[in-house]
């Protein structure tokens, strides 16, 4: 919808200013979910809640969304481009929201409800979405397989940190379930009628070691014995690992599992054992940043005192998250915003009191303010649309996305 300047900035300041009026609300909805952890989709505290709220701003909202249980999803707007916004706000086990995602269903929320007052006067249409179970369910990407982002023109969501950042470095990862079968045996009698599963997976384990130095610097492999035999005096029949294989681009992903795969193998071939192992079906892709979307977001942010480049940044961390899947679906981008001081570690129990504080409380507002001014730019200026489209690309979707 083309708008002159004055009356974009208007739209703006509308939101802005609903967000503010919602201030109390949306604070209090954070620091309620931060009391209630729930962990992969077992977000039932934190759905009804955010719908409730939802509910009482006079839009409709369908809870249960796409057949999961605590996912919901509200569509406002008749006309224009669709452009998501995401909350996010299960736990992580025993440390609750160290993760901060309180702050990211409380900035979407308050988004979204701004967003939603303005969307027919900005020409827009909005898509606010409770997606469950990032910290390893996959909740995206299974919302994804059933058609959630299908018309969907950008996504944007917010994720606390210990500095502002415009991008966050984040890697695929895919999960594997090791297990090696042997035979058990008198470790003492007649060991030579044993075939040991934990020597295959110990050797297994050095294979990968071994191999740790010959991948990429960017990439990561890390993984955990979870069941090594009964007693010492029996030959363990049984062993079971838990691996991690991170790289670059979901892409290259699919060739460094297939060298892990091969270590581990290995170990099993030379001890005279069997193995299986099962390959999470979430895989997480990389985030691929829509840099026009983000230069709008830097310029929003910017103006709310909060600096930010659009500039790639090493050495800010290598995690992983099903955003990254939606990125590879629709235009996206994923800022993050401190609400801890530099050097405290996201996933820490010193991360989780932060993540309720008045930095956290701030990072709320802001956040919401600034993905509300960033959707009514992309709603309303049609260059910034040609190139956000334009540097999406052709919309392959490589293997491991979905």
């Amino acid at each position: 919808m083309a708008l002159d300047e004055q009356q974009i900035a208007e739209l703006k300041a509308r939101a802005c200013a609903d967000i503010d009026a919602r201030a109390a609300d949306l604070i209090a909805a954070s620091h309620d979910i931060h009391a209630h952890p729930e962990t992969n989709y077992e977000e039932r505290y934190a759905h009804d809640r955010l719908t409730r709220m939802i509910d009482e701003a006079g839009y409709g909202v369908t809870r249960g969304a796409y057949n999961i249980d605590t996912a919901f999803q509200t569509n406002v707007g008749s006309r224009g481009l669709n452009v998501s916004v995401l909350c996010e706000y299960d736990a992580l086990p025993g440390i609750g929201h160290a993760c901060g995602h309180n702050i990211i269903a409380a900035a979407g929320l308050g988004a979204g409800l701004a967003l939603a007052g303005i969307a027919d006067d900005a020409g827009g249409r909005l898509t606010l979405m409770g997606t469950p179970a990032e910290e390893g369910g996959g909740g995206k990407v299974e919302m994804a397989r059933a058609g959630a982002f299908n018309g969907v023109d950008a996504s944007m969501m917010i994720h606390p940190s210990d500095r502002d950042l415009a991008r966050m470095n984040a890697i695929a990862i895919q999960q594997a379930i090791v297990k090696f079968y042997g035979q058990a045996a008198h470790a003492a009698v007649s060991p030579h009628l044993g075939r040991n599963a934990l020597d295959a997976a110990v050797l297994g384990y050095m294979n990968v070691a071994a191999l740790r130095q010959h991948i990429r610097p960017t990439e990561r492999v890390h993984g955990i014995f979870t069941k090594a035999g009964e007693k010492p005096n029996i030959v363990p029949r049984e062993a079971e690992m838990d691996w991690y294989v991170r790289s670059d681009t979901i892409e290259t992903l699919q060739p460094l599992k297939q060298r892990v795969a091969s270590c581990l193998e290995a170990g099993a071939k030379a001890t005279d054992c069997r193995v299986e192992m099962t390959w999470d079906t979430h895989a997480y892709a990389d985030i691929v940043d829509n840099i026009p979307l983000l230069d709008a977001y830097a310029a929003n942010s910017t103006s709310l005192g909060r600096p930010l480049t659009s500039a790639y940044m090493h050495g800010q961390g290598g995690g992983s998250t099903d955003m990254g899947n939606v990125s590879y679906l629709t235009p996206t981008i994923h800022p993050m915003l401190a609400v801890a001081p530099q050097g405290v570690s996201l996933h820490s129990p010193q991360f989780a009191d932060y993540t309720k504080s008045k930095e956290a409380d701030k990072a709320v507002l802001d956040g919401a303010k600034i993905m509300a001014m960033t959707v009514i730019d992309l709603w309303t200026r049609a260059e910034l649309q040609k190139n956000v489209k334009e540097a999406f690309g052709d919309g392959r979707v490589p293997e491991g996305v979905l």
